[in-house]
């Protein structure tokens, strides 16, 4: 039985067989292929959610299975019963369970209770299912998976931490461009270069030097759920790494933009390099759906795999 809680722990082979399945089950006509018939994927999401929530849950749908979402209130997580004593019973109602949870330990502590697999639907170090989805988006919108440098603008965060890993997995270059003090911690650096030490992770201070050579420039919200105690704090210290149109321009030609979503308009990103042409940000969000599908059937049904 396989779980999937970060990309840390699956091989560069299954991350190009995740990503050719994604592209081979975007195009594969629904109503003739339901491998998941029968098949009921659980969600228990202490965080709220928009993409994650309805593209697994319409993923599931479009496969042929059902799903069973639980908000943070209908879960009761570690007040009602033992969170061993949880995830077992609930493991044993369905056949995959997606966690959306502010600990990473919780999502942990379900796969290492249940009888199903485990889905990391974000978690406050992780946010793998995004960066697969966002690895899918580059490749596709750049027609291959050569060589590419990513460009994150902003904080060391679950998205940023899961996409370095991503893009170590392909060979891509990653840099994190972010104001001092919120580098990626010295616990996942030192995770990153045992699996990856032929491939550096860099860090610039200065979001104009970073774009010099950019592919993708990337942000996210520079507020994350669970740190609205620093929101203002958060606002001075970002100052100057607005992704924006005034810093495309020193971006080469092809770079484009992306963003994980929900955005905050007029912080860490402005409308004038959302909707733009060099914008693939909804491209992006759409392709959850696709991403999602594969890694279901992967977990679930694995000989069927397409790609």
């Amino acid at each position: 039985m396989r779980h999937f809680l970060d990309l840390l722990d699956v091989s560069t082979d299954e991350v190009k067989l995740l990503l050719a399945a994604t592209a081979q089950l975007r195009t594969k006509e629904r109503t003739k292929f339901l491998p998941l018939a029968g098949h009921c994927l659980g969600l228990v999401f202490e965080k709220p959610s928009l993409r994650t929530r309805v593209s697994f849950q319409a993923a599931m749908g479009q496969l042929g299975g059902t799903s069973i979402f639980l908000s943070g209130a209908d879960a009761g997580l570690g007040t009602r019963e033992p969170l061993s004593d949880y995830a077992r019973v609930m493991t044993s109602y369905v056949d995959a369970l997606v966690v959306r949870t502010f600990q990473h330990a919780t999502v942990q502590g379900f796969a290492q209770y249940a009888y199903c697999p485990v889905i990391n639907g974000l978690s406050d170090y992780y946010h793998p299912c995004q960066a697969l989805a966002d690895l899918f988006t580059i490749s596709q919108h750049f027609g291959s998976f050569a060589q590419r440098t990513v460009v994150f603008v902003g904080d060391g965060n679950n998205v940023a931490r899961s996409l370095a890993v991503g893009c170590a997995h392909l060979g891509w270059k990653f840099i994190l461009a972010c104001p001092k003090g919120y580098e990626f911690d010295e616990p996942f650096v030192q995770l990153y270069r045992q699996r990856f030490p032929t491939f550096p992770c860099e860090t610039l201070h200065d979001p104009i030097a970073a774009m010099k050579h950019a592919d993708v420039v990337y942000t996210d919200v520079w507020t994350s759920m669970g740190q609205e105690e620093e929101a203002q704090q958060r606002l001075k210290h970002f100052q100057g790494f607005q992704v924006n149109a005034a810093l495309m321009q020193h971006a080469p030609q092809q770079a484009v933009v992306m963003h994980c979503l929900p955005a905050h308009r007029g912080e860490e990103i402005a409308s004038d390099a959302v909707d733009t042409e060099r914008s693939i940000v909804f491209k992006q969000a759409a392709n959850r759906l696709h991403l999602q599908k594969a890694l279901l059937l992967w977990l679930l049904r694995p000989e069927l795999m397409p790609g």
